[in-house]
């Protein structure tokens, strides 16, 4: 029992130090990077939006 708990700590402890190594690293998009992100994000779920009804619409039509 005593093993899995040391074990689990250890996962844990090494999980945290890759989460603080990862965000030393990261750093806060610009205006425009973050303008550019919320562009492409938005036409991509309008795009697979679009594919969903016409997807439904062809089933509908051929039921």
């Amino acid at each position: 029992m005593s093993k899995t708990v040391s074990r689990n700590l250890s996962k844990l402890s090494e999980f945290i130090a890759e989460c603080r190594r990862v965000l030393k690293v990261t750093k806060k998009p610009s205006n425009d990077e973050f303008k550019t992100i919320v562009k492409v994000s938005g036409l991509g779920m309008i795009i697979i939006g679009a594919i969903g009804f016409l997807v439904q619409m062809i089933r509908s039509i051929l039921s």
